[in-house]
């Protein structure tokens, strides 16, 4: 043995073989490991933004360890119960991921609870058309235009600016999102402004004119506020239509509150 192994090229010929069989080895390991089935759950429909995940919404399937990546969900226990991400929506055969699937108390379904002091909620009454295209979405930045008369003469002006819409609905009062399977058509857009910029929305869109909806780009920081520059007469135009109550206001004096135009 001795002899043999002071033999150059017998070692040799030993170590390339040891060589080759680790090589071997740990090729077989890795196609192993690669191609080894592993079960995981899926979706059997497509499952829209914000749907309780129900145990028939989900089945198991085998498929290849190397498909699966950190934010694979591998146990259906963890998604049963669980919401779709509102931001998102998970197709037929898909698999769960864990930025798909929240609980409930993480939806922002009730963001407007958490609306600025002072602040009132708005809900505006819009269509396809007034929303570009149903192109406007909650956290989008708008500002608000009003659209009247004077007489013969019509006018546009910019009449609030800086306002975040916080939630976007259809006809139905179901949210829209950016990424939904189905976009349906909005039909509200609900934001939150002072309580006097409350008041004066509301007196113009009783009154027989258009508040219009104006999206901006994400850079449009501006803070919510009455637009000053060419406002003024289109506020002092809004508030002659209309009549302030005060509490010593009695039925008597609301029923001799007129409206003109």
């Amino acid at each position: 043995m001795g002899k043999l192994f002071r033999n150059k090229g017998i070692v040799t010929i030993v170590a390339i073989a040891i060589c080759l069989a680790i090589l071997f080895f740990a090729y077989r390991y890795r196609v192993n490991k690669a191609i080894n089935a592993v079960s995981v759950p899926i979706a059997t429909k497509t499952l829209e933004a914000r749907k309780l995940i129900e145990e028939d919404d989900i089945k198991t399937v085998k498929v290849a360890y190397s498909m699966i990546t950190n934010n694979v969900i591998l146990n259906k226990e963890n998604i049963i119960g669980k919401y779709v991400n509102y931001n998102t929506f998970i197709p037929e055969g898909s698999l769960f991921y864990d930025s798909a699937v929240v609980t409930w108390s993480s939806m922002p379904d009730s963001t407007w609870s958490d609306i600025p002091e002072g602040h009132t909620i708005v809900s505006l009454s819009v269509n396809s058309q007034s929303t570009y295209g149903n192109s406007i979405y909650p956290g989008d930045k708008i500002d608000l235009y009003y659209q009247g008369s004077m007489g013969e003469n019509r006018f546009v002006g910019k009449l609030i600016e800086g306002i975040t819409v916080l939630a976007v609905k259809d006809e139905r009062g179901n949210h829209i999102f950016k990424k939904s399977a189905e976009q349906t058509n909005a039909a509200a857009l609900i934001f939150s402004v002072p309580e006097n910029m409350h008041l004066l929305l509301r007196k113009a869109i009783y009154l027989n004119g258009y508040v219009i909806p104006v999206p901006r780009n994400a850079e449009y920081n501006a803070d919510t506020s009455i637009y000053r520059e060419n406002t003024n007469r289109i506020v002092e135009y809004i508030n002659s239509l209309s009549h302030n109550l005060t509490p010593e206001t009695d039925v008597k004096g609301i029923e001799e509150i007129t409206i003109t135009d």
